[in-house]
């Protein structure tokens, strides 16, 4: 898939739009068609340089497929598909943030991005925020639901008081590129912190003195994690609130394959601080925990969301043009893949049949009966 900058871009007026039917957060065989099309594609942010030191090996995984990224130093990165070794494609851009890949197949940087991406990620320098914590936990939403809320700011007023305290919903927008979106939280102040989603799961925050990133990695939200951060093997938000959780790479072995679950992830995340405001390296114990506050609201809110969805509450609804175009913009790009993906499947099949009812004399009109529960799904949202 090719992107430029105004690939998907038919929400940037005021009509309102349908959301994604409830369906698409609750249905395994969409589920799977999702991680077959939209997640094989993609490319992933791994973190700034900082946070590799040399020699180091480290594990990841997305959509099912565990990744080995392999630092030699001086920035001289090897990252491979753990199943068979295949090597995967790896970009470190010029100021220090490196992204990867989970399939040989992927398309290149420059074609899954578009090419305003590298002139906006030129302006910070990410090679002078050291790392210094890493977290992963499971959730009980589907990846989307943390997306959707990621994607609009509406909430942010009642959910993110101290967030809405430093940056006003009021003048929030989210601006639409391909694979990614840029959210500003002040039109007036445009270079006033950087806020970046990259299609589908990665983020990156910089803000307040230091810098975050979050991946949503969909499936068995217990992969990878330390059972020290739940109780009883529950990831409800009352086990977690209040626990910062556990260093990156510690708990689970991301070599083991995943079996992928709608209703699950893992969230991941980074944090850089540089201590360059006016607090210095005092100010990170009150940084971390001003954005631990943030991301745990929006975890709690994405496990009662996800809820909802599994009991019927909700089947499908409209966004409003401009306040929610980030979450119908990364809806219709996830809808459009996933569409163009199954008919690909679909043919493919149906050629394979109409050889093998030549071969037996049976008939096959008929689709394959294990994808017509998913075939339905994404013929009612088209």
């Amino acid at each position: 898939m090719a992107c430029n900058d105004t690939t998907v871009t038919m929400f940037s007026t005021e009509q309102s739009v349908k959301t994604l039917p409830a369906s698409w957060f609750t249905s395994q065989p969409l589920y799977d068609l999702e991680m077959r099309s939209v997640f094989t594609q993609a490319w992933y942010l791994l973190g700034t340089v900082t946070k590799f030191s040399a020699n180091q090996t480290v594990d990841y995984e997305f959509g099912g497929v565990p990744i080995r990224l392999m630092h030699h130093g001086a920035e001289s990165f090897t990252l491979i598909r753990i199943s068979d070794n295949a090597l995967l494609k790896h970009f470190v851009t010029p100021t220090g943030l490196l992204f990867g890949t989970i399939s040989p197949t992927a398309p290149t940087f420059d074609t899954w991005f578009p090419p305003s991406l590298l002139p906006l990620l030129n302006k910070h320098d990410f090679r002078r925020l050291p790392w210094r914590h890493g977290i992963k936990y499971p959730g009980r939403f589907n990846w989307k639901t943390m997306v959707d809320g990621y994607q609009e700011c509406l909430h942010c007023q009642y959910t993110h008081r101290t967030f809405s305290v430093k940056y006003p919903p009021t003048f929030y927008e989210v601006h639409n590129y391909g694979t990614y979106s840029q959210h500003i939280a002040d039109p007036t102040k445009p270079e006033d912190g950087l806020f970046l989603y990259f299609f589908p799961v990665c983020t990156l925050n910089l803000y307040g003195g230091g810098m975050s990133s979050f991946r949503v990695c969909p499936g068995n939200g217990a992969g990878g994690c330390s059972a020290a951060v739940t109780t009883g093997g529950s990831s409800s938000a009352a086990s977690l609130r209040g626990v910062y959780g556990v260093q990156e790479g510690s708990g689970g072995n991301a070599a083991e394959a995943r079996t992928g679950k709608v209703g699950e992830t893992r969230m991941e995340f980074d944090y850089y601080y540089d201590g360059g405001g006016e607090k210095g390296m005092d100010g990170w114990d009150e940084y971390f925990a001003f954005v631990r506050k943030v991301a745990m609201e929006d975890f709690e809110l994405c496990e009662t969301a996800q809820g909802n969805l599994e009991r019927g509450v909700y089947s499908q609804g409209c966004l409003n043009g401009v306040k929610e175009r980030g979450v119908a913009h990364y809806q219709q790009l996830t809808r459009q893949m996933v569409t163009e993906k199954f008919k690909e499947e679909e043919a493919e099949r149906n050629g394979l049949a109409r050889v093998a009812s030549t071969a037996s004399g049976t008939s096959t009109s008929a689709g394959a009966a294990t994808t017509l529960h998913a075939a339905e799904q994404v013929a009612a949202s088209a």
